[in-house]
This record gives structure tokens, C-alpha cells and sequence, in this order.
């Protein structure tokens, strides 16, 4: 059995190990220019900031794309409660850990105490529920049309949004209503016999909580519950994100009394580049080659959808609707692991005629490589 002191030390020394790790990889706070006591707010800020700073579109130093591809990942983790709280304690090795576990945002973290002695010392680090009973307003969904190098080089934008939000005194408009069960639900009794009586729910508008509903002509608020207020969202895309991937801003769609406000939520859309098609990781291109070209080799020039050109060297004969796999031209992969292929499918220009002193020649060349082979 083991004994008081003995679990004292254990303790410590998981301790020790995980400050260790913490100082041995890099400081997500150190990354923003924050410290540890920082806000959410002041992360935020602190993230556009820095993420500004070191935009590959705009800082072309040599690692500042690296460096913000970390910035985010940073932004990431300390943005998220659940991953903030385990990266406090466990650091970087700690969310490794938590994500092989196929841990997200929410949810029991992992514990060395727990492992050790099956929860001696308490659970893990659970994160805030939003299943908490309470009425939200609906969650609104926009979608946010961006353009292949807007998902390919990344990008960060402010986009203003209007929405609904409580009248400042709306609470002085507010009248106690025991018929009011919550947000436009009022209870009705009925007598259906002598001695029986029926409560049936009804909507009710004005009901905004229960016991509580609203005093219509309210000179606290003229304009009535709510009213029009427009704020300022900053938009991160970050390098190799995708198609129907999701920004959200929680409890910022409009506002009615007695409901929380709902989520909003900005839905990627990928606009059709005119040159490559994307799929995941990779992209897609089709181009046209010469008959010549197709059977002699070449060298093609082409550009990527950030504007950067690159060249291909094909030296062997090219077949019809051949694809030819270009490694590393394709899309970043999140988190800066590296990038996807291109695969370039080569369609053959066959001429339409040939004069009889063209089809000579490419008879007696061909007839010479078949008499070479035979010898």
C-alpha cells in the first residue's frame, strides 16, 4: 500500500515534469506578446496583431510564414478554454496527448494523477457546457465566399456585421406576470368542470421570462425590445483551410429578452479558380500540349494561384490524358505540416492534316527506330 508521503512525492515529480515540458517547448503567451493572466480580449488582440506582423502577403522575410502558421496554431490553443487549460498545465505535450486521445474542444482532458491512481486526485480538466438549459436566440450562418489564394496564402479581415441587441433599459420595461412561464409562453386555466381545472401553454409575446412580461408603449424604450448595433469581427483564414470549414463567434447573433444570444457563424465558400481545381490537400491542372512537345519532352512554365511561378521539366513522350504527379505544388497543410501535390493531366493537340511530305517523315523516323530496335 502506498503511503502518504510516497503519493506526496509522486506528485511533485509529475509536477516538475510537466513545468519541465513547458519550458523546454515554445511559449504559446511568448508567441502573442501576452502574458499568462491575459484576457481573452487582450489574446485576441495581441493575435491580429502579430498575425498582421507576420503575414506572408506581407512580411516576405525569410521564416515569417512559419512563424505564422505558429502564431496561429497558438491563437488556437489559447483561444479554446479546454486547450488553454491543458496547455497551462501540461503544456505542448499535454495537447498532443489530448488530441491523440481524439480530444476537442469540451470534454475530460488528461490527468497524470488520474493515470497513475485512477482518479485519486480528481477528475480532468472539463471544459464550459453549453447545454446548460438556457434559451438561445437562432444561430445565424453566412457564407463568406474567398478566393482559392485567400485559402492557399492564408488571410485576415474585418467584416461588420449588424444585428439586434437589447434596449439599454429594457429591464425598466419589464412587469412581473404570473401567467408568464418564459419567453413568449404563458400558462391558461381552464375550467373544464366543476371541481377540474386545465392549464394549457399558449404563445404569448410579450411573455420575456417567467413571471416577467413586457409593458407595451415603454417610453424606456421607444424603438421597443431591441434595437440595431453594428459591430466589428476579424476574420482568420489560416494557410490550407477549406471549403465549408466554419469561423464562430459565440453569443453574437441578435438579442431578445429572456433568450442568450445565439452563435454566428461564417461558412467558407471556395469561388471556382479558372485554372486549378482543388481536392483536399492537392489541386488539379489540365493542359493542353503540342504533338511535338508530346513526343520530344519540354518545359512548362505555369503559375500558382498565389502568382508565384514554378516550371516543369518533362523529358520522356507524353501519352494522351497523362498525369503527371509534382510534389509539394498543392495546398499548405494546416498547421504548416508541409503541402500537397499537384497532378497535371496533359492533353496531346494531334494536328488536324498532315502534308504527304509530314507523314514521309514521321514514317522514315519511326521506321529507323524500328530497324534500331530489330538490331
Amino acid at each position: 500500500m502506498t503511503g502518504p508521503s510516497t503519493m506526496t512525492y509522486l506528485r511533485r515529480f509529475l509536477q516538475i515534469c510537466a513545468i519541465l515540458s513547458l519550458t523546454n517547448a515554445e511559449d504559446f503567451y511568448k508567441l502573442l506578446g501576452v502574458t499568462r493572466k491575459a484576457t481573452s480580449k487582450e489574446i485576441k488582440k495581441a493575435y491580429r496583431q502579430q498575425s498582421l506582423k507576420f503575414h506572408p502577403d506581407k512580411n516576405k522575410e525569410e521564416g515569417a510564414a512559419d512563424k505564422f502558421a505558429k502564431i496561429a496554431y497558438a491563437y488556437e490553443v489559447l483561444s479554446d478554454e479546454t486547450k488553454k487549460d491543458i496547455y497551462d498545465r501540461q503544456g505542448e505535450e499535454g495537447l498532443k496527448r489530448h488530441e491523440e486521445r481524439g480530444g476537442g474542444g469540451g470534454g475530460g482532458g488528461f490527468d497524470p494523477f488520474e493515470e497513475f491512481f485512477g482518479g485519486g486526485f480528481g477528475g480532468g480538466f472539463g471544459g464550459r457546457r453549453r447545454d446548460d438549459g438556457q434559451q438561445r436566440t437562432s444561430s445565424v450562418e453566412i457564407p463568406l465566399r474567398l478566393e482559392l489564394n485567400q485559402f492557399y496564402s492564408g488571410d485576415v479581415f474585418d467584416v461588420h456585421y449588424v444585428r439586434e441587441v437589447l434596449c439599454k433599459n429594457w429591464e425598466d420595461c419589464m412587469k412581473t406576470d404570473n401567467e408568464c412561464s418564459g419567453p413568449g409562453i404563458k400558462i391558461m386555466r381552464q375550467q373544464i368542470a366543476p371541481g377540474f381545472v386545465q392549464q394549457v401553454q399558449v404563445e404569448e409575446p410579450r411573455c420575456v421570462a417567467r413571471g416577467k412580461s413586457w409593458r407595451p408603449n415603454c417610453k424606456a424604450c421607444p424603438q421597443g425590445k431591441t434595437e440595431p448595433e453594428k459591430i466589428e469581427l476579424t476574420i482568420d483564414v489560416t494557410k490550407g483551410a477549406r471549403s465549408g470549414e466554419r469561423v464562430s463567434f459565440e453569443g453574437v447573433s441578435d438579442e431578445k429578452p429572456g433568450f442568450l444570444a445565439g452563435d454566428l457563424h461564417f461558412v467558407f465558400v471556395e469561388v471556382p479558380h479558372p485554372v486549378y481545381k482543388r481536392e483536399g490537400d492537392h489541386l488539379y491542372l489540365t493542359k493542353e500540349i503540342s504533338l511535338v512537345d508530346a513526343l520530344t519532352g519540354f518545359s512548362m512554365e505555369a503559375t500558382h494561384v498565389d502568382g508565384h511561378k514554378f516550371t516543369v521539366d518533362i523529358e520522356d513522350v507524353t501519352e494522351c490524358d497523362q498525369v503527371v504527379r509534382v510534389p509539394g505544388k498543392g495546398m499548405p497543410r494546416r498547421r504548416g505540416n508541409g503541402f500537397g501535390d499537384l497532378f497535371i493531366t496533359f492533353e496531346v493537340d494531334f494536328p488536324n492534316t498532315l502534308t504527304q511530305k509530314q507523314k514521309d517523315g514521321i514514317r522514315e523516323i519511326l521506321k529507323v527506330e524500328e530497324d534500331h530496335d530489330e538490331l
